[in-house]
């Protein structure tokens, strides 16, 4: 395929899942449930973290988040004491546990106070490797047991870091289509990374945009690289085409 049949299959697939119908299955749709920035951002951050496995699970599984938050995240965050979260009942979602969930509410109410709101603590003027790194940072700035860090990716150790870019997509790029939310206008949509696992990984491959085999973050650049050759402005619209095409169409 010439590049520019191949520009134009893209930006055909991009537009037809990009679309409000994709929010109908997908974890996205949880953010969506509020009006609020901070709900939305927390939401969405928490939503995300937990994003791996079945949807419908994930979907069931954030819904009970938000309703062990009262279904006021931010309100949650901000006003909690200890005492509440210790009253907290068990939850579990695969490896993320109720202890993970109370560092999360923890750690999110120090970035609130302390660090600006998550806009600015992921905003990092070396581009989003260095802007998921210091969120890393903010996030384990206070006491935490070791077992949390791993729900929190680093790039610097070459993760793909998958969650935090779909997050980072839900919260940079445009809400035109009605999908993501377009909060943060202090990260360029050019910076952003495709949230790289196994699906994106092989239609990618299989189109010529991705050779590493391996879906780590060397990945993430070479195929951030091939997509600026398409949009420069906003090379991970293609998620959605890489995305649909692996899910719904088997590519």
């Amino acid at each position: 395929m010439k590049i520019k049949e191949l520009k134009d299959f893209l930006d055909r697939k991009a537009a037809q899942y990009e679309a409000r119908s994709f929010l109908d299955e997908d974890p996205i749709q949880i953010p969506h449930r509020y009006s609020r920035k901070e709900d939305i951002e927390i939401m969405g951050l928490l939503t995300a973290t937990i994003a791996w496995g079945n949807r419908k699970s994930i979907i069931r599984s954030a819904l009970n988040i938000a309703e062990l938050l009262d279904e006021a995240p931010f309100e949650f965050v901000m006003q909690h004491e200890e005492s509440d979260l210790k009253a907290l009942p068990p939850f579990v979602h695969r490896t993320f546990q109720l202890e993970d969930l109370q560092f999360f509410l923890r750690a999110l109410k120090n970035i609130y106070q302390d660090k600006g709101g998550l806009e600015r603590a992921f905003n990092h003027p070396k581009g989003m490797k260095a802007g998921i790194e210091q969120f890393r940072e903010h996030m384990f700035s206070i006491p935490h047991a070791p077992r949390s860090e791993k729900h929190i990716s680093s790039p610097f150790k070459n993760s793909a870091a998958k969650r935090l870019n779909m997050y980072l997509r839900w919260m940079v790029r445009p809400s035109t289509a009605g999908v993501d939310f377009g909060l943060w206008q202090q990260i360029n949509t050019s910076a952003l990374y495709c949230p790289l696992d196994v699906h994106s990984g092989r239609v990618a491959r299989k189109l010529g945009l991705l050779k590493r085999q391996a879906n780590d973050w060397k990945a993430n650049e070479e195929l951030r690289t091939s997509l600026l050759n398409f949009d420069r402005v906003d090379p991970v619209k293609y998620d959605f085409a890489l995305f649909g095409l692996g899910i719904f169409e088997k590519f």
